[in-house]
């Protein structure tokens, strides 16, 4: 039992942590906000953030009533979702931004924004299709269970406030880390990314066709 709901926190930790990605976040924040004093980036990384954990925990509660509401049945959300998390993960391992988090005309047109609090920052880059869909996907994973469900939540919140304390930083942090690191530390992250994808597509297929399970 409790090395069933360690493998669990470690997976629900580890699939937020991936697929939000905070260094690519603050990476992505620090051009935006470039131009911007340190009190007001402080500001927009505060409420940035704020709408994000607001989004993903929203999901993560009411996403299976969503779900149900347009007949989606939470196996073919699993497989679906692991065929998108797959799709990220090889973008990251070709050190790629991923298309569901910031597209090139989102970001150039953010420039001259006078908010970009909501989008593009909390919305796709934090809390985008990917995130979304993990969360849900964990919860459905949880099956009830009040313990993983608090892990879940958790994890959101830790993986929120790591990213807020990264973008707030995110002058020092882009001064040590070059291209070339972000592109290691991307592709490591994007292999494990790929396995959990994988993993929620095995696991997705068993619930749906419980032949394949033997």
């Amino acid at each position: 039992m409790v090395g069933d709901l360690i493998s669990f926190s470690l997976l629900a930790f580890s699939s937020v942590l991936i697929v939000i990605n905070p260094l690519a976040a603050t990476l992505i924040f620090f051009s935006l906000t470039s131009e911007e004093d340190s009190a007001r980036r402080h500001i927009i990384a505060r409420d940035a953030c704020r709408y994000a954990l607001v989004i993903l925990l929203v999901f993560a509660i009411v996403g299976g009533v969503i779900l149900q509401l347009f007949g989606i049945t939470v196996d073919a959300f699993r497989i679906g979702g692991g065929i998108l998390l797959f799709g990220i993960g090889m973008e990251m391992v070709y050190a790629k931004t991923s298309r569901t988090k910031l597209t090139a005309t989102e970001k150039y047109e953010s420039m001259d924004a006078e908010d970009i609090t909501v989008t593009p920052l909390a919305i796709p880059m934090i809390a985008g299709p990917g995130a979304i869909t993990t969360v849900i996907v964990l919860m459905n994973e949880s099956v009830g269970i009040v313990v993983q469900m608090a892990v879940i939540i958790s994890s959101i919140l830790i993986t929120i406030m790591l990213t807020y304390m990264m973008m707030v930083r995110s002058e020092a942090i882009v001064s040590r880390i070059g291209q070339r690191e972000f592109r290691v530390i991307n592709r490591l992250m994007g292999m494990l990314l790929i396995a959990i994808a994988v993993q929620f597509v095995i696991n997705g297929l068993k619930m749906a066709f419980p032949i394949l399970g033997g």
